[in-house]
C-alpha cells in the first residue's frame, strides 16, 4: 500500500476519510432530528466499508441501482436492500433469490409490466415481494407519472394481491437539480412533498395502504425542508462524497467534497497552449463536460486550469483565462489533484479507492462492478 499520495499510482481516485465521516454522520444527524428514516443509497461508491459508515454500522436499510450491487452488499453481511431500477421480467430470477436469502428485499416498480412480472412469478414460504412505487413529478425520469390514472391503478392492483406487500412510494424530486442555492432547494423539496402528500389523499380515498412516502437524491436530502418531517424515507447517495455539481447547485460547499482525482503531467504542447496528463475519459468521464466546461474540471489550488478535451488515457488542459500557460510552473512529471464533477460517474472508472487521512494512505477500499 502507498505510504503518502504522492505515492500513489496515477491516475487514481482518492478517499478523504474524514470528510467522509463527517458527511456521513451529518446526514444520519439530519434524519434524526425530522425523523426519516435514511436508506442511504450505495451506487455512488459500491464499497462495504462506506455503506457500513452510513448505516451507522448496522449495515441495513440500503439501497442499490443494480442488482450486482445487491447481491455484493448481500454477501457482505447486509439486510434490508431495495433494488431501486424499474423493475423488468428478465431480472426476475435474482431478484427471487435475494428476496429468499435475506430478510427484507425490495424491487421498485414503474410500470405494469414490472407488476405483471411480479404476480407472475410469486414467492413461496410465507415470503411475498416488498415493492416501492415510483412517481415521475415531470422530470422526465422513470417513474408513473404522477397525475395519471396508473398511479392509482397500479397502487390498488399490488395492495390488494396476497402475493405483494405494498410498501409505499418513492419519489426522486428531479425538480431540485434544476434549483440554486439552499433557498431554492428548499422550495423544490417543499413542492415535492406536497405532491407526494397529495397521492397519499388519493390513495387514502381509494382505500389504498401506504405506509412509506420517500424522497430520494442528494440535494433533497442535503437541504430539506421542514415540512419533510412527514415522510418516512430519504434515499441520498452521493452526499457522501459530494462533488462540484453538487457545489454549484447549493447542496453543498468545496469544502465538503470528499475525493479527488490525482493524475500526472506527461507532456508539454507549447503550439497549442496545452499539457498532457495521465488522465483520459476512462479515469474521469465526460459527465458534466460539455454542459459545465469550466467547473467540470476543478483542479485543486489551481483555479485557472480546465481540462478542454480528452482521449482514453489522456487529457488536455489549458488555462480558463486564455492566458499563456507557464510550463515552468507544471514540469513533466508533476502531480495535480482534480475534483469531479459528477462523482458517481468518476468512482464508477476505478477498480479501486484510495483512502486518506491527511496526506497519509490508510486504506485501499475495492468497489463492486457490473450489473
Amino acid at each position: 500500500m502507498p505510504a503518502t499520495i504522492s505515492d500513489v499510482p496515477t491516475p487514481s481516485f482518492l478517499v478523504d476519510f474524514d470528510k467522509v465521516k463527517k458527511n456521513a454522520q451529518k446526514m444520519i444527524d439530519t434524519c434524526e432530528r425530522l425523523g426519516v428514516q435514511l436508506r442511504p443509497h450505495m451506487k455512488t461508491h459500491k464499497t462495504v466499508e462506506l455503506g457500513t459508515l452510513m448505516t451507522n454500522g448496522t449495515k441495513r436499510t440500503i439501497e442499490v441501482s443494480t442488482l450486482e450491487e445487491a447481491e455484493f452488499y448481500a454477501r457482505n453481511g447486509f439486510d434490508d436492500i431495495l433494488y431501486a431500477h424499474p423493475l423488468i421480467a428478465a431480472r426476475i430470477e435474482r431478484c427471487k433469490s435475494l428476496a429468499y436469502k435475506l430478510k427484507a428485499f425490495h424491487v421498485m416498480i414503474e410500470s405494469f409490466h414490472g407488476l405483471i412480472a411480479l404476480l407472475s412469478c410469486p414467492l413461496k414460504n410465507g415470503k411475498k415481494w416488498s415493492i416501492y412505487l415510483e412517481i415521475d413529478d415531470g422530470s422526465g425520469r422513470s417513474g408513473v407519472p404522477w397525475e395519471s390514472d396508473d398511479v392509482i391503478k397500479l397502487a390498488k392492483e399490488a395492495s390488494e394481491s396476497p402475493y405483494i406487500d405494498f410498501q409505499g412510494l418513492y419519489l426522486f424530486n428531479g425538480r431540485t437539480y434544476e434549483a440554486k442555492g439552499t433557498r431554492g432547494i428548499e422550495n423544490a423539496n417543499k413542492e415535492g412533498t406536497d405532491l407526494l402528500q397529495t397521492l397519499h389523499k388519493r390513495f387514502t380515498d381509494n382505500n389504498i395502504d401506504c405506509r412509506t412516502l420517500a424522497i430520494g437524491n442528494t440535494p433533497s436530502c442535503s437541504r430539506p425542508h421542514e415540512s419533510m418531517n412527514v415522510l418516512t424515507e430519504f434515499h441520498p447517495g452521493n452526499y457522501i462524497f459530494y462533488d462540484m455539481q453538487q457545489a454549484t447547485i447549493g447542496s453543498c460547499s468545496s469544502d465538503d467534497i470528499a475525493c479527488r482525482l490525482t493524475t500526472r503531467i506527461i507532456g508539454h504542447k507549447p503550439s497549442h497552449n496545452i499539457f498532457l496528463i495521465d488522465c483520459g475519459f476512462l479515469a474521469l468521464s465526460y459527465d458534466g463536460m460539455a454542459e459545465h466546461p469550466d467547473e467540470f474540471s476543478t483542479f485543486l489550488d489551481h483555479p485557472d486550469l480546465k481540462v478542454i478535451g480528452f482521449s482514453q488515457e489522456i487529457g488536455k488542459v489549458t488555462t480558463k483565462s486564455g492566458d499563456k500557460l507557464n510550463y515552468d510552473k507544471y514540469p513533466i512529471g508533476s502531480q495535480l489533484f482534480i475534483f469531479p464533477w459528477h462523482s458517481c460517474a468518476t468512482a464508477c472508472q476505478h477498480t479501486v479507492f484510495y483512502v486518506h487521512s491527511g496526506n497519509n494512505i490508510t486504506d485501499m477500499w475495492t468497489p463492486a462492478k457490473g450489473w
